[in-house]
């Protein structure tokens, strides 16, 4: 037997750490399945493995570096995934591998991905929080300059409103008659409401 291939079979799960026993074979494919959990270090034993293909599954975790140990392997692909972490070392086979290798890995970052591994000391150092700072929550608003501008908004919009009524003789006779409309109309609701409770209490 020289490879398996479990491609395309819809397989759920994680990878049994008992693949690793399988030392003798050249090939193994779990490509295009629903594959999950992290990828066992015991494939690293399988040291005559030419070609290993991972990809399209929902595997997590880190690569396990022991794989740099198959010196036999000449194609590799865990793209795909959910991996995270550090790709393995561009050292012996894994030198040859390109970064299709493990695209659609979002959080896998080194060589050869553009994305570079930071590590804790490169890090921003964690805002410290100054003992003149306020205490009071970011939400709360000062009573005082909420209603001393709100204050002059409304005056600025009155005496625009103002303004422009003065300056524009044609809006200015739309709006008298807008509100000579709403007067009569809040005249003739009360007199018709108070006609009908007269009505009512009469009978």
């Amino acid at each position: 037997m020289s490879g398996l291939d479990f491609s395309c079979n819809n397989l759920t799960g994680g990878i049994p750490i008992e693949l690793g026993q399988i030392s003798g074979i050249l090939s193994l494919n779990l490509s295009h399945n629903q594959l999950t959990g992290s990828i066992p270090e015991t494939l690293s034993n399988m040291t005559e493995l030419e070609s290993l293909d991972l990809s399209h599954n929902s595997l997590s975790g880190e690569i396990p570096p022991q794989l740099i140990a198959l010196h036999f392997l000449e194609v590799f692909s865990v793209a795909y995934n959910n991996l995270s972490g550090r790709t393995p070392d561009m050292k012996a086979q894994f030198g040859t591998f390109n970064a299709s290798s493990y695209e659609e890995n979002q959080f896998l970052c080194g060589p050869p991905l553009e994305r570079n591994c930071t590590t804790k000391d490169d890090s921003p150092p964690t805002p410290t929080k100054s003992s003149d700072v306020n205490d009071g929550k970011w939400y709360k608003v000062d009573q005082t300059v909420f209603f001393t501008s709100f204050s002059v908004s409304y005056i600025i919009f009155c005496l625009g409103v103002i303004t422009v009524l003065y300056i524009n003789p044609h809006w200015r006779l739309q709006c008298f008659n807008l509100v000579e409309d709403c007067m009569y109309s809040c005249y003739f609701s009360v007199v018709i409401t108070l006609r009908k409770l007269a009505i009512r209490l009469y009978n």
